[in-house]
């Protein structure tokens, strides 16, 4: 039994409760780890930590905080396979997913930030008699608050620039899956980042996450997760005038046109829907095509979600491994029910398929496909986040963006089509923070990343995140 640790003032701390919450792989159902379940006294303990150690790391030079997050980088890539098996054991994601997308880029979170800080600069503006130039300084102590799907993929991606910046980090990792977090902060240590610089809290949203986001000496939030979270952590930000950064939900829609290249387009679309099964908010879930090509593409993309293979994670031949909790595969199944109830037509995901018995009782499902829902109905509009897709079709292109816009949510979108001036247009009115064509999930660190409407505020990523964690400040000169 893994007995997760706090890291805190560069050591690893039992939590000052001494309470602990289950760990749970979803393979298997079994209990392998324990999570402290911090509170204030831990809270604050970190707090104290943090700003003691922030005016020394905020005053290295961007090179010296760059070389620390270039060891961890280089760190991470050493550990690749424990650390690619634990993300495995924590999500219930493939292992061959975690060792080949989850933790690279982890890696690679930190050396893209180590060096796109070397590179940040600021504006200067030289008048008739004067100059003006702009400084960016670092917040002091920030919180970056991560989700359970991409645990250690999106924990780096917060706390990379936030550090690179010279603030000092209160991290929360979900308390569904602690384990590459409390990894890395062994990393941390072997790397000799500064005692302070980074403090990882473990715990539940409810308690430690909620104390966080209360403290007033939190400078700035970051955080991704659920739409209602974000909308609670605005409310009690607002009234502090601090930053906030809020990724949130999704409910992404796809066209495909009927000048598509076919075969490339059901590929690529079965591989949005239900990597990671699902549990992505980028994941493709409402699919609008032509109304010409809607039996051919139906007929393709079904077939190979059938021969989508679902089974134990750490099996190389596993497309989908299980969903992340025993909870949220209820939840899922919910929403099955409520497409069946909402009319949907189910075009797959009651097939067979069989379990090593040690995989008996892990919250395993079949990716489900559904034709024939409204588009204002729950299944179509509300986030599920799992092996869930629904089939709509639409007659021209008027129509297919009017129904891929008729959503809250505003995070990714995908096109597919060869019309050089249709990709443009749709992808100019199309209300998503990104827009994908002819392809998914293809990420540039440079570039800003975040959604419109109830899909969150900000934009993470490249300069727009050493701007988030940095705060202007003009000079003037006289001369």
């Amino acid at each position: 039994m893994e007995m997760i640790a706090n890291y805190i003032n560069g050591e690893l701390n039992p939590p000052q409760s001494a309470d602990y919450l289950d760990d749970t792989n979803p393979a298997t159902g079994e209990i392998f780890a324990k999570i402290p379940l911090s509170n204030e006294n831990d809270l604050k303990y970190a707090i104290a930590s943090a700003e003691k150690a922030f005016p020394e790391w905020s005053k290295l030079s961007a090179k010296e905080r760059a070389s620390f997050l270039i060891k961890i980088s280089n760190l991470i890539k050493d550990n690749l396979e424990e650390l690619a098996a634990a993300e495995s054991t924590d999500t219930g994601k493939p292992f061959q997913l975690a060792k080949t997308v989850d933790i690279p880029r982890a890696a690679s979170n930190m050396e893209f930030f180590a060096h796109a800080i070397t590179q940040f600069s600021s504006e200067s503006h030289a008048g008739r008699d004067s100059i003006n130039y702009t400084l960016r300084k670092p917040l002091g102590v920030v919180a970056c608050i991560s989700p359970w799907n991409l645990p250690l993929y999106l924990f780096t991606w917060k706390i990379a620039p936030a550090l690179a910046t010279g603030n000092c980090v209160i991290a929360k990792p979900s308390e569904i899956t602690p384990y590459t977090a409390y990894l890395f902060s062994k990393i941390c240590i072997e790397a000799g980042l500064p005692k302070g610089v980074l403090n990882i809290l473990h715990g539940t949203g409810r308690e430690i996450g909620n104390s966080i986001v209360q403290n007033k000496n939190i400078k700035a939030v970051s955080f991704t997760g659920g739409t209602a979270t974000g909308r609670k952590i605005a409310e009690i930000s607002a009234p502090m005038f601090r930053k906030i950064s809020l990724e949130l939900g999704g409910k992404n829609p796809a066209l495909v046109f009927a000048d598509c290249d076919l075969e490339k387009t059901v590929d690529g679309l079965v591989r949005a829907s239900f990597t990671n099964q699902g549990e992505i908010c980028l994941c493709a879930s409402r699919i609008y095509i032509e109304k010409s090509i809607y039996e051919d593409f139906k007929s393709s993309f079904v077939e190979k979600v059938k021969a989508l293979k679902v089974g134990n994670p750490l099996n190389k031949n596993s497309n989908l491994g299980a969903l992340v909790s025993a909870q949220h595969l209820g939840k899922v199944k919910q929403y099955i029910s409520i497409a069946k109830e909402e009319g949907g037509k189910q075009l797959c995901g009651d097939e067979d398929f069989e379990l090593e018995e040690k995989n008996k009782n892990g919250y395993f499902l079949r990716p489900h496909v559904f034709e024939n829902l409204p588009n204002q109905c729950r299944a179509n509009q509300e986030e599920i986040f799992g092996p869930v897709v629904s089939l709509n079709i639409f007659k021209d292109e008027q129509e297919a963006l009017s129904l891929a816009n008729q959503n809250e949510y505003g995070l990714a979108s995908s096109i597919w089509t060869n019309d050089l001036s249709r990709a443009h247009r749709l992808g100019d009115q199309i209300e998503t923070g990104i827009v994908w064509i002819n392809c998914w999930m293809n990420r540039d660190l440079r570039t800003p990343f975040g959604g419109m409407k109830n899909s969150g505020l900000g934009r993470e990523g490249g300069l727009e995140a050493l701007r988030f964690f940095t705060e202007p400040k003009n000079i003037c000169i006289q001369y």
